[in-house]
């Protein structure tokens, strides 16, 4: 959950928005390992994130696959919406948008290859 502040002052916790995918690579899922600072550092998950403002879900989804793994994809489908509102091993409270999608060409260097996280 964040916490907003609102114009007439009133407060609110509101869920984040975050896309989920599942990038297949002929007869594979693309994994990537979670950021030790991340809850549940560590583990392999799927490429994703934060939607970012100004953004649509189709656009957070590529960019975050091409961030964590530096694929470029294709026939992006939304597969489902997870919005479980009972997470109580969770920190955060998430509405997860979860999409297909096929690997295309590595274009771009993907974070933990990068100098954006020594």
């Amino acid at each position: 959950m964040i916490t907003c502040s609102f114009e007439n002052g009133n407060k609110a916790s509101l869920r984040h928005v975050v896309v989920d995918n599942l990038v297949l690579q002929g007869d594979k899922i693309l994994l990537v390992r979670r950021s030790g600072k991340l809850s549940e550092g560590g583990k392999w998950g799927l490429p994703g994130g934060f939607v970012d403002r100004d953004e649509t879900i189709k656009e957070a989804a590529a960019r975050e696959i091409m961030e964590e793994t530096g694929y470029t994809v294709a026939d992006l489908t939304l597969f489902r919406i997870i919005d479980t509102p009972d997470r109580p091993a969770e920190d955060r409270q998430n509405i997860a948008f979860v999409h297909f999608c096929i690997a295309q060409e590595r274009t771009g260097t993907p974070d933990w290859e990068s100098d954006r996280y020594p």
